[in-house]
């Protein structure tokens, strides 16, 4: 059986880059189990709530809803627990630093395979003010209006 090539995106954080300024993003593996990664690959997860922490020297993932595998026994796993996160100490350290500097967090952006192993990126991020994030939609408004006037521009010159 060949291995998986690319990258297949199960699930992705939109609210997230709504919500907060992305300063850093860091790609990350996660310690899962056989029904996680099978539920996954079913394409079955919510970053919604989700958030990672940086605890003892490792980095963790909690409260990222994986629902239980439809065909798991027994032995499936609980939806909302805490996964250790797969990133290199330098990292790790630089991560801790930046978010005990206080305002920033880490969030996951998405969650997908790559290359058949599952990774999630995570930012560190700082939240955004009610104003910011009108400010943002205004921009992002002005831009569409703008670019719509000069299609039409365009459009009347032909």
């Amino acid at each position: 059986m060949p291995r998986e090539r690319g990258q297949k995106v199960v699930a992705t954080n939109r609210r997230a880059r709504h919500d907060y300024t992305i300063e850093d993003t860091y790609e990350a593996g996660l310690v899962l189990t056989g029904t996680e990664v099978k539920s996954l690959r079913a394409g079955r997860a919510s970053l919604v709530d989700g958030y990672a922490f940086v605890e003892g020297g490792e980095a963790w993932l909690d409260a990222v809803h994986i629902p239980e595998y439809n065909e798991g026994t027994w032995n499936n796993h609980p939806p909302r627990r805490k996964r250790k996160l797969l990133l290199h100490k330098e990292q790790i350290v630089k991560i801790s630093h930046k978010t005990k500097e206080g305002g920033y967090t880490l969030i996951p952006l998405s969650l997908y395979f790559s290359d058949g192993r599952a990774k999630v990126e995570i930012g560190v991020a700082k939240g955004k003010r009610e104003y910011d994030k009108r400010q943002a939609l205004r921009e992002r408004q002005d831009k569409r209006e703008a670019d719509r006037a000069i299609s039409a521009r365009r459009n009347l010159g032909d």
